[in-house]
């Protein structure tokens, strides 16, 4: 009987956690720049506690996902006015990649090079290893990305 309290407790532990939480932020769709900072700003003080009980850590797993959605929603990036190197710049950017990196995705920096300063199209198999690379449609390095 003891035992069967002690998880009876612990679930309502969770529980309350969880919803003291969802009071100080209800979990739903974020509307505003205002609401994502605040979601975000709670979600980080969260990630860096190691003590989460099991319902704290449910919450933080919904919130993620409504943080990530916004993200997906506002922060989208237009490609249908850029050449696939503009794209391929972008991705590199983005990813930190230097001439040399991209080499080596490519088969070589001197391909890596004549690519980048527009010497030298891509072929079917630099888009493949690209698309593969950076985790996008091979549509992107041909100009459509349908």
């Amino acid at each position: 009987m003891s035992r069967q309290s002690t998880a009876t407790r612990g679930h309502r532990a969770d529980r309350d956690a969880y919803l003291q939480l969802v009071m100080r932020f209800p979990l739903r769709p974020l509307k505003s720049e205002r609401e994502y900072d605040a979601a975000a700003e709670l979600l980080d003080s969260l990630v860096l506690r190691t003590d989460l009980s099991a319902g704290e850590k449910d919450y933080v797993d919904a919130l993620s996902l409504f943080i990530e959605n916004f993200d997906e929603r506002q922060h989208t990036f237009d490609t249908s006015s850029r050449t696939p190197l503009d794209m391929l710049r972008f991705l590199m950017e983005a990813n930190e990649m230097t001439t040399t990196n991209l080499g080596k995705v490519l088969g070589s920096k001197g391909i890596a090079s004549e690519v980048l300063n527009g010497k030298r199209a891509l072929s079917k198999s630099h888009i493949r290893k690209l698309a593969a690379r950076f985790h996008v449609e091979p549509g992107v390095f041909l100009g459509r990305t349908g």
